[in-house]
């Protein structure tokens, strides 16, 4: 074999990595949502101290994740079924042009001084509207920028890797300017780096995508989609182990200010550096999602970052120490980050093509639909017990969730295995082995 055929055949892990890049639209759409989504972590940040710096209650932080993120749950089957139905790219472009709205109003409350507990809260409760439209048809769409259908599940990954490296650089960059400038400044400049992922959104040339007419109604169609997810054993299991850690783990961002503040006795800059050690966990893990070759085994690894991230709270919960949090919360965003775009890549992969819509409004539930009640929860509980142990129940709860996703492990592989034959993804006599990897 030449050196030419080597390098075609064993491509290096770089290249595997940025494999989805050589689609323009989806080029396109990385470089814009990347720009997006460092402003976007800024104001994450920029909310929760500004509550907490105002009202000093972590009661309050967990009413505010509440009230940002409950639309999103009761919205998203809505928009799963209009997902569906409707021109994707028209509906993603429409969300992000509200979001940017809603980013300029709270930067021009907060720079002028006018800004109240009540705003911010009448503010998330717009945005979580929003994200209850955008995020299944943005999650969606996904699959319409990819030119090559092998490519899905590093594009998938791809964003997540985006996700979180903006959450590395977002929350760092975040606590600097709050420190020097406030809040205020955070907020506008996320509202302007909108327009980054809007123009790269009307550059698009995509092909027309068939909808099929539908003569029913959205009850049911919505419906349909519920009895075709819940009556499959993967997508049912993974949905359900999703929505236990996005319940009970995941809202520990809620209480970063607490840990930041009165745990490690630091500021702004602590609670980024804290946010932005979860950011780098979770890019690293994207980086290892990205340029694996196949989807194979992604079950299992799954079950492993479920577990991994509740030993990560458990840690953190513990520590007293800046650079152990730090180091913690690397393994927390690790394990959170391949445990989401893992489930994202396995719901893409096996859902049929004219329910996609509607099973990730399904995976928007689970995933960002329970974040408001677990924030409600863990600043309920953090208010009776105090933040670290909220999140020792935190993370056994993941850790039992691991446990039970794991009994469930050989019925998937039954389901999921004819799947992947008949979409060329596994050859018939290689399941057992390349899975069990």
């Amino acid at each position: 074999m030449t050196n030419g055929d080597s390098t075609k055949t064993n491509p290096s892990r770089l290249r595997l990595a940025v494999r989805a890049l050589r689609s323009r639209n989806y080029r396109l759409f990385f470089v814009g949502q990347g720009i997006s989504l460092v402003g976007t972590w800024m104001q994450r940040i920029a909310v929760s101290w500004m509550i907490y710096r105002l009202t000093g209650s972590a009661f309050l932080l967990g009413i505010v994740g509440f009230v940002g993120q409950i639309p999103t749950f009761l919205i998203a089957p809505y928009a799963g079924v209009l997902a569906d139905r409707l021109n994707r790219h028209r509906v993603v472009v429409i969300t992000q042009v509200l979001a940017m709205l809603q980013a300029l109003v709270l930067a021009v409350l907060a720079l002028t001084g006018a800004i109240e507990v009540w705003h911010i809260l009448v503010l998330s409760v717009v945005l979580g509207l929003i994200n209850g439209f955008d995020i299944p048809t943005r999650q969606s769409f996904v699959v319409e920028m990819v030119e090559n259908r092998e490519d899905l599940g590093n594009a998938i990954a791809l964003n997540s890797f985006l996700v979180n490296g903006a959450r590395l650089v977002g929350p760092s960059v975040a606590g600097i300017l709050i420190a020097t400038m406030g809040e205020g400044v955070c907020f506008l400049v996320n509202g302007l780096s909108y327009l980054a992922v809007i123009a790269s959104l009307l550059m698009m040339a995509l092909p027309p995508r068939r909808i099929a007419a539908r003569n029913v109604s959205v009850l049911h169609d919505l419906r349909e989609g519920a009895v075709y997810a819940f009556h499959s054993v993967p997508i049912r299991s993974v949905l359900l182990l999703l929505a236990l850690v996005s319940l009970m783990g995941m809202p520990y961002v809620t209480l970063l200010p607490v840990f930041a503040k009165d745990i490690l006795h630091g500021g702004p800059h602590t609670l980024g550096f804290l946010a932005g050690a979860s950011g780098l966990g979770a890019v690293i893990g994207a980086f290892y999602l990205a340029s694996r070759e196949s989807v194979v085994g992604l079950v299992r690894l799954i079950c492993l970052a479920a577990a991994f991230f509740g030993i990560g709270l458990l840690a953190f919960s513990f520590s007293t120490f800046f650079w152990l949090s730090c180091l913690t919360l690397m393994v927390v965003g690790f394990a959170m980050m391949t445990q989401m775009a893992g489930s994202n890549t396995i719901l893409q992969t096996i859902v049929e093509e004219e329910k996609r819509g509607r099973v990730m409004s399904f995976y928007t539930m689970a995933f960002m639909g329970m974040a408001p009640f677990g924030s409600l929860l863990a600043g309920t509980l953090a208010g009776l017990i105090g933040a670290p142990w909220t999140l020792v129940v935190s993370g056994v709860a993941c850790l039992l969730g691991a446990l039970w996703f794991a009994s469930r492990i050989p019925a998937m592989r039954k389901v999921i295995r004819p799947i992947y034959i008949e979409k060329g993804i596994l050859p018939a006599d290689d399941y057992g082995v390349s899975e069990s990897r």
